[in-house]
């Protein structure tokens, strides 16, 4: 068998309470690893899926991983070459921390790296959208942008990809909470309504307005001030047990601010440091407990890096 390289792309907490689809940010785990190598047969083929619970297709059209690669490919006017393609899932479907976008840029960056990295790293981010589309139907980056970049993003606009990074402010973790819930993406959109009320639209706005200006000045106090949810978290939340109890153990925890982790049903607590969100982390996974509900617990800085190779 000959040798090929290895990329891991992180999970990813997208909206970020104020910011549905323009927002979100990496962790550092779990995540997602794909595995490339050249071979003699041409095209691309996936040969191997391991944790997927033989949910995953091995199609190329109808796998988001699979999809993204072929793209990058087609592109490059490499989509004769041949090239085996293994998936190894690391967190699990319908969890809100962005599955199918860390497969999708994993998938891209490793096509790319195989291939000597004809294109830059933020150059792959289309190909790897298209393939997180595969899963939810929707072209949005607030989940793969981090995942394949790194740090917390802001998309200005979807379609064109406009996405700009925040700046970094040191010692800021997240606790999020994965409880053992499914809540598909598809799913969750279907419940948010169409029409949001201009009281609504002013409140969100200006605390999405906030939280960027809280990160390019460092100051923690407005970013707590601005990690609400006006529209979308109250006609999700009903979709995860117990939501507003976790999320306010997590604020009695010392937490700037929680709010739902992309479609749910994990809940991410932003913090100022890894006390502070390791504390709250315990705090939120308590209350889960507490009602026979299991989970998993992820305490991680914002990861800077993204997918890289391995």
């Amino acid at each position: 068998m000959k040798s090929g390289l290895k990329v891991f792309a992180p999970a990813s907490v997208a909206n970020v309470a104020c910011g549905f689809d323009t927002l979100g940010f990496a962790l550092e785990k779990p995540g997602d690893e794909i595995i490339v190598r050249f071979c003699d047969t041409p095209g691309l083929r996936i040969t191997k899926i391991t944790g997927a619970k033989r949910k995953l297709p091995f199609e190329l059209e109808k796998n988001t991983a699979g999809f993204a690669a072929l793209k990058l490919l087609e592109h490059l006017g490499e989509e004769k070459r041949g090239i085996e393609m293994e998936i190894h899932k690391k967190m699990p479907f319908g969890s809100g921390l962005g599955s199918s976008a860390a497969s999708a840029a994993a998938a891209a960056m490793a096509i790319n790296e195989l291939l000597r990295r004809p294109l830059t790293k933020r150059e792959l981010l289309p190909f790897a959208v298209l393939g997180e589309q595969i899963a939810d139907g929707s072209y949005h980056a607030d989940n793969v942008a981090p995942s394949l970049l790194g740090g917390m993003i802001f998309i200005r606009d979807n379609p064109s990809l406009d996405v700009h990074r925040l700046p970094f402010i040191r010692g800021l973790h997240a606790a999020v909470l994965y409880s053992h819930i499914e809540i598909l993406t598809r799913e969750a959109r279907e419940v948010l309504s169409d029409t949001v009320s201009f009281k609504k639209s002013l409140q969100q706005n200006g605390n999405l307005g906030g939280l960027i200006i809280g990160f390019y000045n460092g100051d923690l106090d407005l970013i707590s001030r601005s990690l609400h949810d006006h529209i979308i978290e109250a006609q999700r939340a009903p979709l995860i047990p117990y939501f507003y109890e976790v999320k306010e153990a997590a604020t009695q925890a010392g937490a700037l601010g929680a709010s739902i982790s992309g479609a749910g049903p994990s809940i991410f607590a932003l913090c100022a440091n890894s006390l502070v969100a390791e504390a709250a982390g315990v705090a939120m996974q308590a209350v889960m407990t507490s009602h026979g509900i299991k989970s998993d617990l992820f305490v991680s800085p914002i990861n800077q890096e993204g997918a890289v190779l391995r």
